[in-house]
């Protein structure tokens, strides 16, 4: 079994980060609650949304990656990541950083690659290119993903799905706590 992951909001509870980070690029006093909300949807929507420039999105990087040096792992994801034959992420998130969070808890052992969208030259989630290049090198059975930008090439390329902690988007699975990964989905494959 081969797993195609999604990083921010799937192996790590990054989520806080990426809200301080927005509304310290936004330098307004903004509802966490409602940022978080947007940033659920995708980022390019929250810019859009609170009418913040493109052209800031390099400095929006460098403050969520400043504020996720405390991110954890979702419980039981250790569990998950030994239980499947080979793990790759492709993530929006810079790859310094992606490579920091996983060696610091002791995650990236479970790796065979990491892929950072924009950083690599694809175009950014939901296009298919970043899984499309993964696709070349080693057959993906299941993708997992907490926004719909995240299952939507997953989808098109005819690859099971699973959403995490989000009910309200199409997949073959949805699970809230990875201690039910094995039960719900991998049981079921």
């Amino acid at each position: 079994m081969n797993v195609l992951w999604d990083f921010d909001g799937t192996l790590f509870d990054t989520y806080p980060a990426l809200v301080e980070g927005f509304v310290n690029l936004s330098k307004q006093n903004l509802d966490r609650t409602e940022v978080l909300r947007w940033l659920k949807k995708d980022s390019k929507t929250a810019f859009k949304h609170y009418g913040i420039s493109e052209e800031l999105r390099g400095e929006y990087q460098r403050l969520y990656n400043m504020h996720s040096v405390n991110s954890l792992p979702f419980d039981h994801i250790e569990e998950v990541l030994a239980a499947v034959d080979e793990n790759v992420i492709v993530t929006h998130r810079d790859k310094e950083s992606t490579l920091m969070l996983l060696g610091k808890f002791g995650l990236l052992k479970y790796f065979q690659e990491v892929v950072s969208v924009e950083e690599q030259g694809f175009t950014r989630k939901p296009h298919t290119a970043s899984y499309e290049y993964i696709l070349k090198t080693r057959h993906i059975d299941l993708v997992v993903g907490d926004r719909d930008l995240d299952l939507i090439p997953a989808r098109g390329l005819n690859i099971k799905t699973v959403a995490f902690q989000n009910p309200n988007i199409t997949a073959d699975f949805h699970i809230d706590h990875y201690a039910d990964f094995n039960q719900k989905v991998l049981n079921h494959l």
